[in-house]
């Protein structure tokens, strides 16, 4: 079993005041930018960083957003039309100005296909960000995003922006790029990390786990209850899964761990996988395994055909609470008002979307880390 990290559980922490920021007095507030439900915002509070406010044009993760994260205020709006006066608002004087984000990153991942990304109305929405360092002038910055980025010249404006506003940052693209279970997160992904600071030189803190004690399926979904495909836990109603047709139920029950549709009887196999163009994609219809971090969470990892999202040993997908805590939130997030339906798509995309809340918290303890040897010079 992995080791366990007790700074870095993932349980709820209650809302800190900027002078409890790590063992620094300098305080300091945060504002989270394309914030979504709340991942990064999580993880930074965390880490006892506060954060004032959350931007996003999407209004579904308002409730998610203010519900979960005490004292952080969400505001619908497209970052186009955000200038830096009204970020600047946010923060109280003689405060550390963070800013941190993460634009979209559908134009630049690895599992866009089909179409040209510069088309997509999402691939301006990093200059945004740069413009809002510009005129809103934080001493602090983070960025979160897919490796991929980094090949596109919109990632390198990005960098000469920070670099003309007189910010020390990694110039080590390697270093940039974090392997999520080296954090403690049980999902086999890797993320573009960037942290910049006017203050002096800044780099993440050091990996808290190591090969031998990645956190595997195993450690964060065995004690769930069992469900079967379309049923709804009595008493946890966002642990539900979808259902399954007959076809897709016999295909899941011929599914090994770690397997493919490759392992099925050949009446099984789509047509479009039996095709030699569709001989390719074998990392879809397949369930997870036990003993390894999940594969990378999707908006759509409630289906069973989107990917190896199989459940290890239940005949059904995985439920939109076990898509929760693979992306690490903690067990008690809400992301739908009581009352309120439960639409899998809606869900699906702010769980998928989000930034790993350990990631969040790992992002904030650096930042801690820092603002302590900045207070000690």
């Amino acid at each position: 079993m992995a080791k366990r990290d007790p700074g870095m559980d993932g349980s709820a922490s209650r809302h800190l005041s900027p002078r409890m920021v790590g063992a620094q007095n300098t305080p300091a507030t945060a504002v989270d930018i394309f914030c979504g439900a709340g991942g990064l915002t999580r993880g930074l509070l965390h880490a006892g960083i506060p954060v004032a406010a959350g931007y996003d044009i999407d209004d579904a993760c308002r409730y998610s957003y203010e519900h979960n994260n005490d004292g952080a205020q969400f505001i619908a709006r497209n970052v186009t039309n955000l200038d830096g006066k009204t970020l600047t608002a946010h923060y109280p004087k003689g405060h550390i100005r963070i800013l941190v984000g993460c634009a979209p990153c559908q134009p630049f991942s690895k599992y866009t296909q089909g179409f040209d990304a510069k088309s997509d109305g999402k691939w301006s929405l990093l200059a945004e960000f740069a413009r809002l360092v510009r005129d809103s002038k934080p001493e602090i910055v983070s960025m979160e995003n897919v490796p991929e980025l980094q090949r596109h010249a919109v990632f390198g404006d990005f960098l000469a922006t920070l670099d003309a506003e007189g910010f020390h940052f990694s110039k080590d693209s390697e270093k940039r790029v974090v392997y999520c279970p080296d954090y403690g997160i049980a999902q086999d992904r890797k993320r573009l990390v960037l942290v910049a600071s006017k203050l002096g030189p800044i780099e993440l803190i050091p990996p808290t786990h190591t090969p031998d004690s990645y956190r595997c399926v195993r450690d964060v979904l065995r004690n769930l209850p069992r469900l079967a495909a379309g049923e709804v836990c009595a008493s946890d109603p966002l642990h539900r899964s979808s259902h399954l047709s007959s076809l897709n139920l016999c295909r899941i029950r011929r599914s090994k761990p770690g397997g493919t549709w490759r392992d099925w009887p050949k009446e099984l196999v789509a047509g479009c996988h039996r095709a030699k163009s569709g001989k390719t994609y074998p990392s879809v219809y397949g369930r997870m395994e036990w003993d390894h971090p999940s594969p990378t969470i999707t908006t759509q990892f409630y289906g069973f055909g989107n990917g190896r999202f199989g459940h290890p040993e239940q005949d059904r997908a995985l439920s939109l609470r076990e898509g929760a805590i693979l992306q690490s939130f903690p067990k008690n997030y809400e992301f739908v008002q009581p009352g309120a339906k439960y639409h899998f798509k809606i869900i699906g995309r702010l769980i998928g979307n989000a930034v790993p809340v350990r990631l969040g918290e790992v992002v904030g303890r650096t930042i801690s880390r820092h603002l302590e040897e900045h207070d000690h010079e």
